[in-house]
């Protein structure tokens, strides 16, 4: 444990962002999923695109994630459900 006043606030900002991140990233990885398994059922809806988008998004926008990872995930979506059709 650190024992300078900073280094400790420091700690303990880390930690909150860390819980914070992992919320965002682990929702995301939900919609992912959601998104994944209805495809492979040939039951993927453009609603499910949207909501799975809307995912990375925010996480891109949080900083969770690149804009480019995003971005590529997005358009790997898109194929999977333009595949599904």
């Amino acid at each position: 444990m650190p024992n300078i006043k900073s280094a400790i606030k420091r700690v303990s900002v880390i930690e909150h962002k860390t819980t914070r991140n992992k919320m965002i990233k682990s929702a995301t990885k939900t919609a992912l999923k959601k998104f994944e398994s209805a495809a492979a059922d040939q039951s993927a809806t453009v609603e499910m695109l949207s909501a799975a988008s809307s995912a990375v998004d925010k996480a891109a926008a949080k900083g969770v994630i690149s804009k480019n990872a995003a971005n590529r995930e997005k358009a790997r979506m898109a194929r999977k459900l333009a595949k599904a059709e």
